[in-house]
C-alpha cells in the first residue's frame, strides 16, 4: 500500500462528458434526478449493473419528473451506428455471461461503448475462470498462485489508450480496476480520481476509490471533483473508516436536502449504528427498512448479525426462511442461514453454508470472516487462520478478521503473533474497548505491565462495553501490590455496575467485594469492611469468606478495637476516576510501538 504522503493530486486531462457534469450543491433536485436516470441507462448499456441499480434506486427516492422534463437518450454517433449490430449481439451474449463470445464479436469495434464492453468482457472472462479454479479451495491461496490471466494484456492495451487520452470515464474506471487487481495501488488511485473528474456520476468509480483509501490522512491528499456525488462518497468512506459520527452527519445532511426516501441511505445509517454497536438503534432502522422494502437482500447479513448478538432466534429464523423464499442462492441469504445455525450451535451446518456462500462469491468478505468464527467454535484453528487471512486479502480494513487472528494465536499460546494482530485491529477500531482489553491481556502475558495498564485504562476511557477493563486493571494493581489503586478500580467497577440500571450477573462482582472487604479490614475501617463482607455473603464463591470476616470484625469490635483514622480510605475517588471527570469517549489509537512482534 502506498503511503499517505505519496498520494498526490491528479492532473485531470480528459474531457468531461457533456450533459453529465454535476454541481456541488443539491439546490436543483430535478436536475439531479435527470442525471441519475441518464447515468443509470449508460451504466446498464455497459453491463455495470450494480452502478445502474444504485443510480436507479437513488433516482426513485426523488419526486417524479413531468413528461416535458424527461431527457431523450444520448445521440448516436457515426461510430455507434457502425458498431450497432455487433454491440447488440455481444450485449445479448454478455447478459447471459458468455463473455468470451461477446468479446469475439466486439473485436475491432471503434465506438467507445463497444470498446468498453469488449474490454470488460475480457476482464470478466478472466475473473470467471479464476473463480472456477479457486471455488473448491477454502484456504487463502498465495497471491499470484491463481490469477486472472487477462489482466496484464488488458493493462498494456488500456495504458496505451490512456496515454493517448482516448479513454472516457468508463474506460478509466476499467483501467483502474485492472491496476487494482495487479496490486498497483498508487496508479489505481490516480486513475480512479481521474475517472471521478471525467464522469462524476458513475458510482462504481467512487466505490473502487473508497476500497483503496486506508485512513483519513490519505483521503486529504486526493484531489476530488467538487460535485454532489462527493457527499455520498465521503459518507461511505467515513463509514468504512469507522468515522461513524462524521458518516452519520453526512447521511443526515443528505436526508435533509431531499433523499429521505432513499433505501440506500437508510441501510447505510443502520450499518453505521451496527459498527458502533448501538444494537437497538440499528435493529429499529433495519426493521423499518424491511417494511419499506420487504424483498431487499442487501445488508440483510448485517441485520442477521444483530439478531444473532441479541439471541433473537425466532426473528432470525423468520428472516432466514423469508430470504430463502426470495433467493436462496444469494450470498447474503447463505450468511443469514449461517447465523441461524450458529445461534443453534450447529456449527458444522453453518460451515457448509459458508462454503456455499463462497462458491457463489469467493470475494465476499463477510463469509470469510464469519467462517473463521465458526471454525473457532469448532476448535479448528488452522482453518480459522486461513479464513481470516483470506478475509484480510479481500479487505485489509476488516477489523474483525484481524481480531479473529489475534484470538486464534492467543489460543495457540503465541503472544507475539496475537499482539501484532490485536494492534492492527486496534488501529482500525481505536474506540473499541474489546481490542484494548485484548491488547492488555497480551502485554500481561509478555510481562509488559506498564503497557497493559495503559490498555486497560484506555479501554475504560472509551466506554468498556464488557465491563471488564477496571477488573483487569485492579488485578494488575493487586499483582504489583498497589493495594490502594486496586481498591479504587474495584470501587469504580462496583459503582458502574450499580449505576447502569441493568440487572445483570457480573462474574467479577464477588471478586471486587471480597478484595474490598479484606482491604478495609486491613485498614481497620470496620463499617466499610462489614458492608463489603455482607455483600460477599450473597455469592456462592465468597459466602464463607464473608461470614468469617464478619465474625472477625464482630470479635475485634467486642474487644474494643477502634477503627483507624490515619489511613486514607480509597472510596474518595481520585479526579481521574470521579463521576464529574468522565474520560473522553473519542481517542486516537494508542502508541504501543515499544513492543514489536
Amino acid at each position: 500500500m502506498a503511503a499517505s504522503a505519496s498520494v498526490v493530486p491528479v492532473a485531470v486531462t480528459a474531457t468531461v462528458v457533456p450533459g453529465l457534469s454535476t454541481n456541488a450543491d443539491f439546490s436543483d433536485l430535478r436536475e439531479i434526478k435527470k442525471q441519475l436516470l441518464l447515468i443509470a441507462g449508460l451504466t446498464r448499456e455497459r453491463g455495470l449493473l450494480h452502478s445502474s441499480k444504485w443510480s436507479a434506486e437513488l433516482a426513485f427516492s426523488l419526486p417524479a419528473l413531468p413528461l416535458a422534463e424527461l431527457q431523450p437518450p444520448p445521440p448516436i454517433t457515426e461510430e455507434d451506428a457502425q458498431d450497432m449490430d455487433a454491440y447488440t449481439l455481444a450485449k445479448a451474449y454478455f447478459d447471459v455471461k458468455e463473455y468470451d463470445r461477446a468479446a469475439h464479436f466486439l473485436h475491432g469495434c471503434n465506438s467507445k461503448k463497444a470498446y468498453f464492453l469488449y474490454m470488460y468482457s475480457r476482464y470478466l472472462s478472466g475473473e470467471k475462470k479464476k473463480d472456477d479454479e479457486t471455488v473448491d479451495s477454502l484456504g487463502p491461496l498465495e497471491k499470484g498462485q491463481v490469477k486472472n490471466e487477462a489482466l496484464r494484456e488488458l493493462r498494456v492495451e488500456l495504458s496505451k489508450k490512456h496515454q493517448a487520452r482516448e479513454l472516457d470515464g468508463f474506460g478509466l474506471y476499467l483501467y483502474g480496476v485492472v491496476l487494482r487487481k495487479l496490486d498497483l495501488v498508487k496508479e489505481a488511485i490516480d486513475v480512479f480520481v481521474e475517472a471521478t473528474h471525467v464522469l462524476p456520476l458513475h458510482w462504481g468509480a467512487w466505490l473502487e476509490l473508497c476500497n483503496l483509501i486506508t485512513d483519513k490522512e490519505m483521503l486529504k491528499f486526493l484531489s476530488l471533483p467538487d460535485t454532489w456525488m462527493k457527499e455520498f462518497f465521503l459518507a461511505h468512506i467515513y463509514t468504512e473508516l469507522q468515522l461513524i459520527e462524521e458518516a452519520l452527519q453526512k447521511y443526515q445532511n443528505l436526508i435533509d436536502v431531499g433523499f429521505s426516501k432513499s433505501s440506500y441511505i437508510v441501510s447505510q445509517i443502520a450499518v453505521a449504528y451496527h459498527n458502533i454497536r448501538d444494537i437497538d438503534k440499528a435493529l429499529s432502522i433495519f426493521n423499518e427498512l424491511r417494511k419499506q422494502d420487504p424483498y431487499r437482500i442487501e445488508n440483510m447479513d448485517t441485520f442477521s448479525n444483530l439478531l444473532y448478538v441479541r439471541s433473537m432466534k425466532s426473528e432470525l429464523s423468520y428472516l432466514a426462511h423469508n430470504l430463502c423464499e426470495i433467493d436462496k442462492y444469494r450470498v447474503e441469504t447463505c450468511c443469514v442461514i449461517v447465523n441461524y445455525y450458529s445461534l443453534r450451535s450447529q456449527h458444522e451446518k453453518a460451515a457448509l453454508y459458508f462454503q456455499r456462500a463462497l462458491k457463489l462469491n469467493p470475494r465476499y468478505l463477510g463469509a470469510w470472516t464469519l467462517m473463521g468464527h465458526e471454525y473457532m467454535e469448532m476448535k479448528n484453528t488452522s482453518a480459522a487462520i486461513q479464513a481470516y487471512r483470506h478475509a484480510i486479502e479481500v479487505n485489509k480494513r476488516d477489523y474483525r478478521a484481524w481480531y479473529g487472528l489475534g484470538q486464534t494465536y492467543e489460543i495457540l499460546k503465541m503472544p507475539f503473533y496475537c499482539l501484532y494482530y490485536y494492534r492492527r485491529a486496534h488501529q482500525l477500531r481505536p474506540n473499541d474497548s474489546r481490542m484494548l482489553v485484548a491488547l492488555g491481556e497480551c502485554y500481561e502475558k509478555l510481562n509488559q505491565l506498564v503497557e497493559a495498564k495503559k490498555c486497560y485504562w484506555r479501554a475504560y476511557a472509551v466506554g468498556d462495553v464488557e465491563k471488564m477493563a477496571l477488573v483487569k486493571l485492579a488485578k494488575l494493581h493487586e499483582q504489583l501490590t498497589e493495594s490502594e489503586q486496586a481498591a479504587q478500580c474495584y470501587i469504580k467497577y462496583i459503582q458502574d455496575i450499580y449505576s447502569c440500571g441493568e440487572i445483570v450477573e457480573h462474574l467479577e462482582e464477588s471478586t471486587a467485594f471480597r478484595y474490598l472487604a479484606q482491604y478495609y479490614f486491613k485498614c481497620k475501617l470496620w463499617d466499610e469492611a462489614s458492608t463489603c463482607a455482607q455483600k460477599c455473603c450473597a455469592f456462592n464463591d465468597t459466602r464463607e469468606e464473608g461470614k468469617a470476616l464478619l465474625r472477625q470484625i464482630l470479635q475485634l469490635r467486642n474487644q474494643g478495637e477502634t477503627p483507624t483514622t490515619e489511613m486514607p480510605a480509597p472510596f474518595f475517588l481520585p479526579a481521574s476516576l470521579s463521576a464529574n471527570n468522565t474520560p473522553t469517549r473519542r481517542v486516537s489509537p494508542l502508541n504501543l510501538s515499544s513492543v514489536t512482534p
